[in-house]
């Protein structure tokens, strides 16, 4: 039973991941009537953090964080698409979102997931 659990707090953290793309997209072509801005932003929003998480935080980083750094960065990352949500409009969503992210969080420091 508890590798099922494991295995949907890993599923969970890839959808957060995915959240996180969809909140920084969708503030972006919400922020401007311009659409040179729209797409810059909407787009380009999520690919810089894309990088970021592929850089540092994915399970092939290239850099790959541990402890404190690694805490530090998944705070500012998934913080920053829950900022842009709520800056969206999306507030519901954004302490949703929050409150997933952190129950996740202590799961996966409980099970050793990180």
């Amino acid at each position: 039973m508890l590798t099922i659990l494991k295995g949907a707090n890993a599923g969970l953290m890839f959808f957060l991941e995915l959240g996180v793309y969809l909140a920084v997209g969708y503030w972006g072509f919400t922020l401007s009537p311009n659409w040179a801005i729209k797409i810059l932003l909407g787009v380009g929003g999520p690919v810089l953090f894309a990088v970021i998480w592929g850089v540092f935080g994915s399970p092939k980083a290239s850099i790959p964080l541990h402890g404190m750094a690694r805490a530090a960065l998944e705070i500012l990352w998934f913080g920053g698409g829950i900022a842009a949500a709520a800056s969206a409009g999306l507030v519901t969503a954004s302490v949703v979102f929050a409150g997933l992210f952190i129950v996740n969080a202590i799961l996966r420091i409980v099970w050793n997931q990180i």
